[in-house]
């Protein structure tokens, strides 16, 4: 073995943990954080990130008390570095996959409530079927904790329906569904094939929390054919919201994916008026893809190759990913 070479591999092996203690750093903004995610003491974290600024010689880190934000130079660094270490971390699973074991593993996926009840449950029992020995969770949050998630590395992806899209996430749509007004069966409107909104604006409406987007949508489309409405009930789940449409206290705005035929609802197209809402995958923008998140993608793009996606303008701001009626 020729002189020195053992230093050097350890010096290889010291850069890989060195870079993991500044991703870990860099996604949380604590290095208390970082180290508890590592199983490693925060003196250690800390020594880490320092021995990485001295060979860069530059500052990776502006600290503000118990935060840490990164630098430009930390930035740029934490680009080029991430895909590495999450790539040496799944090393195993991603050989596993390219010899065609996904036998087990974790896979953790971030959805609202409608999106698991009506979108999900097709695709996680083909994924199920398919890989028994993956452990599957689906965790039930709204579409701002679910970004929380995406951005800490605490789910490997979410499924839902994103209005906008931030710099630092990537949304994929895979399936749409039409805008449709509901209505109790014996409602005036319930027989016709068409409405117009002249003809809903008289009756009142049950529509989702106004914090929401549904709301807001509503509210924008009919001012802007200058028509006022009424809001006769504020309910939480299309569930909810079917229910009490039944019961023939109000008509409401929804979106198709939760009819599923056998409601006691009148049901009449309204897309002239209000734009399809897509569902797709949403993910941190440079996260490196496990297998079983691999396998999981391609299990939707499966279930719904036959539902058509209309490409949907997307503008950079702040993140609106609301579940249609539950955020």
């Amino acid at each position: 073995m020729p002189m020195g070479s053992g230093s050097q591999i350890h010096y290889k092996q010291n850069r890989l943990k060195q870079l993991r203690a500044f991703c870990h750093a860099a996604r949380t903004g604590s290095v208390s954080a970082a180290a508890e995610k590592i199983f490693l003491s925060q003196p250690t974290v800390s020594l880490q990130i320092q021995a990485l600024e001295r060979e860069f010689g530059t500052v990776l880190f502006e600290r503000r008390g118990p935060k840490i934000r990164l630098t430009p130079e930390g930035d740029l660094l934490f680009q080029m570095a991430e895909p590495l270490v999450e790539g040496m971390d799944k090393l195993h699973d991603a050989f596993a996959t390219q010899c065609g074991r996904v036998d087990k593993g974790v896979l953790n996926i971030a959805a609202g409530e409608s999106t698991i009840l009506y979108i999900l449950p097709e695709p996680v029992r083909a994924f199920v079927d398919q890989f028994p020995g993956i452990e599957l969770k689906l965790h039930n949050v709204t579409g701002r904790d679910g970004l929380a998630m995406l951005r800490a590395d605490e789910v490997d992806l979410a499924v839902g329906s994103m209005l906008e899209t931030p710099d630092d996430i990537t949304y994929r749509p895979f399936v749409t569904y039409q805008p449709t007004l509901i209505t109790p069966q014996d409602h005036p409107l319930a027989n016709k094939t068409s409405v117009t909104l002249e003809e809903i604006a008289p009756y009142g409406l049950i529509l989702p929390p106004r914090h929401l987007s549904t709301w807001r949508l509503v509210d924008l489309v009919f001012k802007q054919h200058n028509l006022g409405y009424r809001v006769t009930m504020e309910a939480g789940g299309w569930e909810v919201i079917k229910k009490y449409v039944e019961l023939g206290l109000g008509i409401s705005i929804v979106t198709d994916v939760c009819l599923t035929g056998e409601e006691n609802l009148g049901v009449i197209p309204i897309g002239q008026y209000f734009p399809k809402r897509s569902y797709g995958i949403v993910q941190r923008r440079g996260k490196f893809l496990s297998p079983q998140t691999k396998c999981f993608m391609k299990t939707l793009d499966r279930i719904f190759a036959d539902r058509v996606v209309e490409p949907q303008p997307q503008t950079v701001g702040e993140a609106k990913w609301e579940d249609a009626f539950l955020g």
